[in-house]
């Protein structure tokens, strides 16, 4: 009688487990990949913490007064005539803001306002919001003034958009364009002189400012 040839099957479903593992090794491998990019991509295009202090700061802004109050709304610019927080800026600073808008967009660039004239009840508002915000009187003097001194209720100042905030950091002077305040790179107000001796230097934040001790 002729011998049967030896069982094959355990080895065979060893090798295909073994099939199996590697290829679940491979599967992980790959998710591990992705995450890592992702993780990469994220920290990259992580806002700066100036961005995030810029972001948190505007917060302030998105109140219950309307337009009518100096309310303006995303993608404002310098030349929306029929926006009053554009309209009521100070003819001279929204000259020289249309000049060097002008001559930004050559470079690609855009002047959004984030905030420009305020009525005194807005600033009243966005003080009262600072105060809650950040606890106490003193520490809400370094980000919004009153409505008495602030140079937004009298239309002298205007709070520009990030990538206009970065172009006139570097060409701002030309223009009598210049940033006032260290803890504010949003904030912009017309200096004439500046065309021809440059910026003032810059104040630490606005409860450092004379003009806000009135």
């Amino acid at each position: 009688m002729p011998s049967s040839p030896p069982a094959r099957a355990p080895a065979r479903r060893i090798r295909i487990r073994w099939i199996r593992f590697a290829g679940l090794l491979a599967v992980i491998a790959a998710l591990a990949a992705v995450l890592g990019c992702q993780s990469l991509a994220s920290s990259l295009t992580a806002a700066s913490p100036i961005e995030v202090l810029r972001t948190e700061h505007h917060g302030l802004h998105r109140g219950p007064l309307g337009e009518a109050d100096g309310a303006v709304a995303d993608g404002t610019t310098v030349f929306d005539d029929g926006v009053p927080g554009v309209a009521k800026l100070d003819a001279d600073l929204l000259g020289a803001l249309r000049h060097a808008a002008a001559d930004a967009a050559d470079d690609g660039v855009g002047f959004v306002v984030d905030s420009g004239w305020r009525s005194r009840r807005y600033q009243e508002h966005l003080l009262r919001e600072a105060v809650s915000k950040y606890g106490s009187e003193a520490e809400a003097a370094r980000w919004v003034a009153t409505p008495g001194t602030s140079a937004h209720v009298s239309g002298e100042a205007v709070d520009i958009g990030p990538d206009a905030a970065a172009w006139l950091s570097v060409h701002g002077a030309a223009y009598g364009l210049c940033r006032i305040y260290g803890n504010e790179p949003w904030h912009y107000e017309l200096r004439p002189d500046a065309v021809d001796r440059g910026c003032p230097p810059l104040y630490a934040d606005p409860a450092h400012d004379p003009r806000m001790q009135r």
